[in-house]
């Protein structure tokens, strides 16, 4: 008994001392150090959480998940809104503001919000937890208060922000054509090129940090809605702070690592995707995209006062909602206990940060196993070298359907769908470049996209008209230059071309572009360049026509390295059947340059010992399953 004794407390005393210095490592280093770990509400309550709610989750994450490195617990979308009837994701006058048009919690649902004190109540009882606090933001200003006219806070005075002898008011800097594409009751931009404008955006980030907010969750300002100059102002103003605060993108639909790069050093953490539910093909679509970024090393690099993470989504497990919904927890998770390994495998491979979605009040065993396991989370903070391996091989067990590849797609077993799509990239990458101007009769003129790779095609093109009058709803940009260009299928048409969907898009849809009745949005306007590129006005970003192969099946293996030497092995299956996947432990080697190929090693999920591993390493995967092998190879 004493020596069992004596063990448990050197395991306990370990432990902690992992637990600690971990996490205590975080904020030596700099912000982000390692992948964030966290809860958010928003997969289990869309926007229908109370304070009762949150913190009872947040009570739970300390007590469960905090001891594997999980620190932040976020309080997502609209908690400003009353829960009221008539009140949804989009719905308009229903808002909680303050003088200077600044959201402020909804005091029915945040009680201790009361008498002015914002979340500061919320955020000392998640401190006093041992966790950090976390809140989502949207971009720029919100449209009741642009109507509502309120002044602009300046922070240096603490009173109406001054300039060229006057007072500044909301709609001096709110751009009413540049609201959220996908929430036009919502938010809309604000003119960051105006003092009154910054002055805005510093009251909004110094109010966060006043209440003691450690992450904040920014929406609506990346990827097909990205606002760069908004981005690059807020981080600014985070930099100046004297509180630290996470600086998250959310979401990232049709992110590149192109547009990446501009905004990496700027954050810590930014979505590239859509949103994840829990869906087969949202989690299958994450495989190119994780790949692309891996490939392009933005993985863990200098971000803001620290590094900068991709971030591949929210875990959909447990007890969960539906998307834009009114209703809290009220299902389980969709995807099987094989699909959701598969999903927590990726997430680690690639260092995605780790933010769990489910309700903790309903937290079972092999979820709370799925979170903890500790060979996951020690690849998700400690790997590297982290890459797609293409040297392996799938077998299907069906009669005929076979074939070995050095590529991860069995093109034998893969009906791959070809369809053009609208992408959205940045200006400077070379592949915008593809438009140019058609003049036809009667003064008519296209906008067209040839490809460069198939000169035979019959190029994409859409009509083009100049923005109407102004007595005829022509947008006027008083504040900045933008494109004055409807995109029409044809001349006579009512109906215009718009880049950014206008719903929110999950990680498995892609955008295509949309028609609509011609508005005076910006999503809707559109300036051919000498460059031969088409800009869109409400991202800045510009357009190609993309060649998108649609396919979730075939297999899929990852590499990386661990601290301590040894190798991390997956394998994908994304078929519908049992495949048996093959790898050659020299390309293994060879891969990461280990200087042996004398290897044992374990499965992960299985807990299967693999002994001495001689010439390759085997295993059957279930259909849309994994396989995690942790192998070392010595001289």
């Amino acid at each position: 008994m004493i020596l069992k004794a004596s063990v448990l407390i050197i395991f306990f005393t370990l432990f902690v001392h992992w637990e600690t210095s971990e996490t205590k490592s975080q904020g030596d280093i700099g912000q982000a150090s390692l992948p964030p770990r966290g809860w958010d509400s928003y997969d289990s309550f869309c926007w229908s959480i109370s304070e009762e709610e949150f913190l009872k989750n947040a009570e739970l994450v300390a007590q469960r998940l905090k001891p594997h490195g999980y620190q932040y617990v976020v309080l997502d979308f609209l908690w400003y809104r009353k829960k009221v009837k008539g009140a949804y994701t989009d719905s308009y006058g229903y808002d909680v503001f303050d003088e200077w048009g600044r959201m402020v919690p909804d005091p029915g649902r945040w009680p201790s919000s009361q008498g002015g004190k914002g979340l500061s109540e919320v955020a000392q009882k998640v401190h006093s937890m041992g966790l950090k606090f976390g809140i989502h933001v949207m971009r720029g200003l919100s449209k009741q208060a642009f109507n509502a006219n309120t002044l602009i806070l300046d922070t240096t005075t603490g009173k109406a922000y001054v300039e060229a002898g006057r007072q500044w008011r909301a709609q001096d800097i709110g751009i009413k054509e540049r609201t959220c594409a996908w929430m036009k009751n919502g938010f809309m931009s604000v003119n960051t090129k105006l003092g009154a404008g910054r002055a805005f955006l510093r009251s909004l980030y110094q109010q966060y940090a006043d209440w003691g907010v450690d992450y904040v969750k920014h929406d609506c300002v990346f990827g097909d809605d990205l606002d760069l100059d908004e981005i690059i102002v807020v981080s600014e103003v985070l930099n100046e702070l004297s509180r630290p605060i996470i600086y998250s993108l959310s979401p990232g639909t049709n992110v590149n690592p192109t547009m990446a790069k501009d905004v990496s050093g700027l954050v810590n953490m930014y979505r590239v995707t859509g949103d994840d539910w829990d869906t087969w093909k949202d989690l299958s679509s994450h495989f190119n995209v994780a790949r692309e970024f891996a490939s392009a090393n933005l993985v863990g690099v200098k971000g803001l006062k620290g590094k900068s993470w991709p971030d591949l989504d929210m875990l959909p497990f447990g007890w969960l909602t539906d998307p834009g919904s009114n209703r809290g927890p009220h299902r389980y998770c969709k995807l099987n206990l094989d699909e959701q390994r598969t999903q927590v495998t990726l997430w680690s491979m690639v260092r995605s940060p780790f933010i769990f979605g489910g309700d903790m009040r309903k937290l079972d065993d092999t979820t709370f196993g799925l979170l903890t396991n500790p060979t996951l989370l020690e690849i998700n903070w400690f790997s590297s070298n982290n890459m797609e391996f293409h040297y392996v091989t799938g077998s299907s067990s069906s009669p005929g359907k076979h074939g070995l590849t050095h590529h991860t797609e069995d093109k034998e077993t893969i009906n791959v769908l070809q369809t053009r799509v609208l992408a959205l990239r940045s200006c400077t990458d070379v592949k915008a470049n593809g438009w140019s101007t058609k003049v036809l009769d009667n003064d008519l003129e296209q906008v067209c996209w040839e490809e460069k790779s198939n000169k035979r095609k019959a190029p994409f093109c859409l009509y083009k008209r100049k923005a109407r009058s102004a007595s005829e709803g022509e947008m006027v940009y008083k504040h900045q230059n933008h494109g004055n260009l409807h995109l029409l299928v044809t001349e006579r048409t009512e109906y215009c071309f718009g880049a950014s969907s206008n719903r929110k898009l999950t990680s498995k849809e892609l955008s295509r572009g949309s028609f609509s009745r011609c508005r005076s949005h910006a999503n809707q306007m559109w300036e051919v360049n000498y460059n031969g590129t088409l800009m869109n006005s409400y991202s800045g970003l510009c357009a190609t026509m993309d060649i998108v192969k649609a396919s979730s099946a075939g297999v899929r293996s990852w590499l990386a390295t661990g601290r301590r030497g040894e190798i991390y092995l997956a394998f994908f299956n994304l078929n519908n059947q049992v495949t048996k996947m093959s790898a050659k432990i020299s390309d293994i080697t060879n891969a990461i340059h280990a200087k042996s190929s004398n290897c044992r090693g374990r499965e992960v999920w299985s807990a299967k010992n693999l002994g001495a591993i001689k010439d390759s390493i085997s295993m059957s995967v279930k259909a849309h399953g994994c396989a995690l092998f942790v192998l070392n190879c010595n001289e």
